[in-house]
């Protein structure tokens, strides 16, 4: 792979002042045609953001950031500008470090992309922004007392992933150009401010002037921009272990802490696998429901959805999703969004390694067999094995549903199974160490494969279907489907089900929320009222206290126009926010058309203001594709 020689020739100069030169570091970026990230505007082989010094203040009242950015530039010999991504930012001044005024303009809006910033160098290493947020920026979220669990105080949230940071920081917001960054974050006094990065200073931190408390933080290993994060409420800690505990509002935290208390062991269990955790601290935070995502991997603090704390560890596998991703994903890092699956198909894989070592093969088996009827679904549902949008390698945002973590992984389990477990997890540990802090694609992994497992071998190449696998649609003939005995129990109750048995004799003991998404997810999409009206009886579905189990049963209700469910459907949406299981009740809702529509827009108007701007987003081009 060809990798910018600039960022190697001028590493000593452009290490960041505001952290130790020692450990500044500067990533490479991908020249490769397949690198090019369509959705930046920066051209980084010209100019491109080192290191991001935050100096932020947060403003509840106005629901805006007030910040000063000061951005370490690597230049190109004769490069005369830098060009950054921004998304509706208010910019106030632009300067270089000595606040001489440099020129800027700011380019056309588009929807997605935002506007470039275009700014004239003439010779500055550093440029100095001072710019505030609109309080619609589409990463923050800003919660009144009352959305959250407390209930006194608000909150403020950020969501980066994809292309979010550039609504509230000025940079290159492209997953390819990565950056070590560092902040002063100043909010209110008893307010608590917590970020993606090691924390620097007094853990309460330090009070300032005009009743203010100031937080400080560093990340001195250059990550891409997506995974700078904040939170800022009335939040509380708990130790889970020496390198670990979870953030939290009160009445949410010793609840956290229990659900997450193997986490040291699967830290433990990823390290035997794939190398050192790199990240110094892995803690945890607890958002309030309106968090859009099962969890996101920012490091040093992943976040996390209330909805997978049900009290049995059942979904602790999003825990070990998002510490897999501290390996693929923030250490090595998908170049473009276009090869997404390199980020989630390899922790999906990795994060099932994690579960088998800590709970044993049959664990590890439930997903795996619960994947693959995940990319079944999902390739049908996309329009068949020859639709284009089930390819691994996508057009800007991959692959259909989720067939970036689904499809990739069952890639990576086929390929295991192919060399062996041993051979190939010696493979992925160099891979990693290869490739750490560095962006990849499809065809540098695939190129690194060949040169270090296949190596020649033209028997294993035909075998493995390697590019049929990445550039091609549909499921490989070689395909490996794990099965789980656990599941197969639950298939024989769903047989007896359907061929007239009573719900009754559906025996759910000790079930967890997989072996409920098998009933509920393949249960026929057509039932009468009075068969669901047992269903729910025998069960107790709508008063179920799992989301997860609820969202699946409202979603087959909703499919057969069952209006006892409603009222607990509109409660439901009303206090979840993850776009997961939201998204498909109100999908479900408009594609019964002049039945579920109106009740799709009603519940919406009135969910709308505890929703984050994604989840909004998401809802809203269901209900208004055009």
């Amino acid at each position: 792979m060809r990798i910018l020689t600039l960022a190697a020739l001028l590493l000593a100069s452009a290490a960041p002042s505001s952290l130790p030169a020692q450990t500044a570091k500067v990533a490479p970026i991908l020249t490769t045609p397949e690198a090019k990230d369509a959705w930046t505007y920066a051209r980084p082989a010209e100019a491109r953001v080192t290191h991001v010094d935050l100096d932020l203040h947060v403003d509840f009242p106005t629901k805006t950031i007030v910040d000063v950015a000061m951005l370490d530039v690597l230049a190109a010999k004769g490069a005369k500008e830098i060009v950054l991504d921004t998304l509706d930012l208010d910019i106030e001044e632009v300067s270089d470090e000595n606040r001489r005024a440099l020129p800027y303009a700011i380019g056309a809006r588009d929807a997605q992309l935002g506007s470039p910033l275009t700014i004239q160098l003439n010779g500055a290493k550093k440029v100095r922004i001072r710019y505030a947020s609109k309080p619609g920026a589409r990463a923050l979220q800003w919660l009144t007392p009352e959305q959250t669990l407390g209930k006194k105080m608000p909150y403020l949230f950020s969501q980066g992933q994809a292309i979010n940071n550039r609504s509230w920081i000025p940079t290159q917001d492209s997953p390819g150009i990565r950056q070590t960054w560092s902040a002063k974050i100043t909010v209110p006094d008893g307010f608590v401010a917590v970020m993606s990065a090691q924390k620097v200073g007094p853990p309460e931190g330090e009070l300032v002037p005009h009743y203010q408390r100031e937080f400080r933080f560093a990340m001195d290993n250059p990550v891409p921009p997506y995974l700078i994060a904040l939170a800022v409420g009335d939040l509380k800690f708990k130790e889970t272990g020496p390198r670990t505990g979870v953030w939290a509002e009160a009445g949410m935290l010793d609840a956290a802490a229990e659900e997450f208390a193997d986490v040291e062991k699967m830290i433990d269990a990823a390290q035997a696998l794939y190398g050192p955790y790199r990240w110094g601290r892995y803690d945890m935070l607890v958002l309030p429901p309106s968090f859009p995502y099962g969890g996101m991997e920012n490091p040093n603090l992943t976040f996390f959805t209330p909805t997978i704390i049900t009290g049995d560890k059942s979904n602790t596998d999003v825990l070990a999703h998002e510490l897999a991703h501290s390996w693929s994903g923030n250490l090595v890092t998908n170049a473009t969004w276009a090869d997404s699956w390199l980020n989630e198909g390899f922790t999906t894989y990795f994060e099932n390694r994690i579960m088998e070592a800590l709970y044993g093969k049959e664990r590890a088996a439930i997903y795996a067999d619960l994947d693959y009827a995940g990319m079944v679904r999902d390739v049908k549902n996309a329009g068949g094995e020859a639709a284009p949008e089930t390819r691994l390698h996508g057009d800007l945002g991959g692959s259909a549903g989720q067939l970036d973590y689904l499809k990739g992984s069952t890639f990576l389990r086929t390929i295991e199974y192919a060399v062996g477990r041993a051979r190939w997890d010696a493979y992925l540990r160099g891979y990693f160490d290869r490739h750490a802090f560095q962006p990849q694609t499809s065809a540098g992994f695939l190129a690194d494969l060949r040169e270090h497992l296949i190596k020649g071998d033209t028997a294993l190449e035909a075998k493995l279907q390697l590019d049929r696998w990445v550039f091609e649609p549909g499921i490989p003939s070689n395909a490996v489907h794990v099965k789980s005995d656990t599941l197969a129990k639950v298939d024989a109750q769903l047989a007896a089900f359907n061929a007239g048995g009573p719900a009754s004799a559906i025996d759910t003991a000790g079930w967890q929320t997989q072996q409920w998404k098998r009933l509920l997810d393949n249960l026929p999409r057509q039932q009468s009222a009075a068969r669901l009206a047992e269903l729910d009886a025998a069960l107790g579905l709508t008063r179920s206290k799992n989301a997860y189990v609820q969202s699946a049963w409202f979603d087959l209700a909703i499919a057969n126009r069952y209006d006892p469910v409603i009222p607990a459907v509109e409660d439901y949406l009303t206090r979840v926010g993850r776009n997961l299981l939201v998204t498909p009740l109100y999908r479900g809702l408009v594609a019964q058309g002049d039945w579920g529509t109106p009740i799709a827009r009603r519940i919406f108007a009135k969910a709308k203001p505890g929703y984050h701007p994604v989840t909004v987003g998401a809802v809203t081009r269901i209900l208004d594709p055009s």
